[in-house]
């Protein structure tokens, strides 16, 4: 086991080399960008008409992956795939290629509704945290943060003095 382990690693391309069949399987799904065993399946139905049984599953990876045994069906699938992306006319975007994939989702959602969504949720969270902090102070100096009270600006005998705001200031002649 270790013996055949080190030659692996001295060698990986050996078995693609030994075995062109399983290279084509290989190479054809590259191309749809799915596992070799995914593109057993989607050989297995399009030469069947119906997908694989599970009675079958272990049966078949055990004769692909142990025994390295392709079967006919396969070959055909992957030299079809193979001849598809040669002249240029392989989509594998196709949801037929991807019908064992758990996480491609085959309905493009509006990305603009879901910006729309998004910034309304951050508008409502935001302006309903301005009124509410506008609601719970009693007379509120501004109504933007931060929340200070008119109670916390005393009128002091500089601002009566003719100091405070400049729109508001008195002029005192000078003697």
């Amino acid at each position: 086991m270790a013996w055949g382990l080190w030659k692996t690693l001295l060698h990986p391309d050996k078995e693609e080399l030994l075995n062109n069949e399983k290279t084509s399987i290989a190479r054809a799904a590259n191309y749809l960008q799915v596992g070799e065993f995914q593109l057993l399946q989607l050989a297995y139905r399009e030469w069947h008409g119906k997908d694989l049984p599970v009675s079958q599953v272990d049966k078949l990876f055990q004769a692909y992956m142990i025994d390295d045994i392709v079967p006919q069906w396969a070959r055909h699938y992957s030299r079809q795939i193979l001849k598809l992306a040669e002249n240029d006319r392989l989509n594998d975007q196709e949801p037929q290629y991807h019908r064992y994939d758990q996480s491609y989702n085959t309905q493009e959602v509006g990305r603009f509704g879901k910006f729309v969504f998004a910034v309304s949720c951050i508008a409502l969270f935001i302006g309903g945290g301005i009124l509410l902090a506008h609601a719970t102070t009693r007379q509120s100096a501004s109504p933007f943060p931060p929340y200070f009270e008119k109670k916390d600006f005393p009128a002091d005998k500089a601002a009566r003095a003719g100091f405070g705001r400049a729109d508001s200031v008195r002029v005192i002649p000078l003697p």
